[in-house]
């Protein structure tokens, strides 16, 4: 981000603290790095489980932990108030959690089971949960010559959309860097408040990591009906910058193709090219990373003592049969319950359709499975009417569905997905049919 913008001012109590440099006993501890989705669910999930020992969980955020997707929606679009807390203060102190607000942890000692935080401060603890979460990724500091433009704006935390919030005011131009969920949320919000909104993406189509080709056609024509224009297929060059070097004027990019290089004119600019995962942590402890800190089905790291869940892991999916490094609130939740029930020696493994969504105007997308590897789309309603579902197949079975305004479909469809059904397809396209009655059972094709 190009400016530090100020930070919330709401703060947990003196009484979710502890005073700096003091050593928390071991003794039954359990530490949590990491206070958004995941974090807080391991914390109340170990409650829940009747754990009655200490508690601690440390966010570098000075705010109450709170919900994060709305950031690039409704919170865009509001005139104030604060975010939406994954728990009131009240949970906290009912379920004695030690919140550790506002201070970074910055390295984890495993030999001696103690936590360095910034400000010198040393926790000791029994069992550790990483909630690290992932971070922003940015443009190369070099397209901006060492400025840092006041109207060049991230969004990933509530501080960022504070500042982009306060700048977004009818007639403006906006010059949006990403055209995936958090790109085009961004771009829908802003155009609904008058904005007028370009968008430039890398890739050949919008949404292009996560859906097929006909859900990205869909949101491209619906953006473009609502003045938005987009350009695919382009890479950002450069910036020009106002006189006083203040501000961004202009982003420049390059058409893939043609080698075309156009400057477009703005007054402020959000950049949304996805996240990378915080493993910096756990790769300096020496636990195991790859695209992500590695664990099993049960949360659990390479160390016996130290769980991980959320957006920072990376973890063997069994219903869709790889290895997967997920990004959404869904996996760090039910990823969270699974790390708390490790946490205590009770046996729990991961076992969940991924799901998603967004919402950009009137319309939900509802997305669940990976259509990774499908071999045959089945199309319910249509796209005329913004309401339908998109249903991908493979080798007669169902791995994925994206819906637009189809929250049944949806529902049917988590519950489908990773069964070893044969799917009619004729009646998968047919409004009338419920899905729960398509589901039959694979004839065996075992000797006997």
């Amino acid at each position: 981000m190009g400016r530090a913008h100020p930070r919330p001012q709401h703060r947990a109590s003196d009484s979710h603290r502890t005073c700096v440099n003091e050593d928390v006993s071991a003794d039954d501890g359990i530490v949590i790095i990491g206070a958004s989705h995941a974090g807080v669910e391991i914390a109340v999930s170990l409650r829940q489980r009747h754990y009655a020992g200490p508690i601690t969980l440390i966010s570098d955020e000075p705010s109450l932990p709170y919900h994060r997707p709305p950031l690039s929606k409704a919170y865009l679009a509001a005139t104030g108030g604060k975010p939406q807390w994954l728990r009131p203060e009240a949970t906290y102190t009912a379920a004695r959690i030690d919140l550790v607000l506002g201070v970074a942890a910055v390295r984890i000692d495993r030999a001696h089971k103690r936590i360095e935080l910034a400000n010198g401060r040393i926790i000791a603890y029994r069992k550790l949960a990483l909630a690290t979460g992932a971070r922003i990724r940015r443009l190369p500091a070099t397209l901006f010559d060492a400025l840092h433009p006041n109207n060049l704006h991230y969004l990933r935390s509530e501080a960022d959309a504070l500042a982009l919030r306060g700048q977004l005011v009818a007639g403006r131009r906006l010059v949006v860097v990403g055209a995936g969920y958090v790109g085009l949320e961004v771009a829908a919000s802003a155009a609904k408040a008058g904005l007028k909104v370009t968008v430039l993406e890398a890739m050949p189509r919008v949404l292009a990591r996560v859906t097929g080709s006909l859900m990205s056609s869909f949101y491209e024509e619906v953006h473009q009906s609502r003045g938005v224009v987009i350009k695919k297929d382009v890479i950002v060059e450069g910036f020009k910058f106002n006189d006083d070097g203040g501000d961004v004027a202009a982003v420049r990019y390059k058409h893939q193709a043609s080698g075309e290089v156009i400057d477009v004119p703005c007054d402020l600019v959000v950049v949304g090219i996805g996240v990378t995962p915080n493993v910096e942590l756990a790769k300096d402890a020496g636990l195991r990373v790859d695209d992500g800190i590695v664990v099993d089905v049960t949360a659990l790291t390479s160390d016996a003592d130290i769980v991980a869940a959320g957006d920072c892991t990376r973890h063997p999916n069994v219903i869709v049969g790889r290895q997967l490094r997920l990004e959404s609130v869904q996996n760090a939740v039910e990823q969270a319950r699974v790390a708390a029930a490790t946490l205590l020696g009770i046996d729990a493994s991961y076992r969940a359709v991924p799901w998603f969504w967004s919402d950009q105007y009137d319309m939900k997308l509802q997305m669940a499975g990976l259509s990774d590897g499908h071999d045959q789309t089945v199309l319910r309603g249509t796209k005329e009417s913004g309401s339908f579902a998109v249903f991908y197949l493979k080798a007669g079975r169902l791995i994925a569905i994206d819906a637009v305004n189809r929250p049944k479909e949806f529902m049917a469809c988590r519950r489908l997905i990773g069964l070893d059904v044969d799917i009619d397809c004729k009646a998968l396209a047919d409004s009338d049919v419920d899905l729960a009655q398509l589901a039959a059972p694979r004839e065996s094709t075992v000797d006997v």
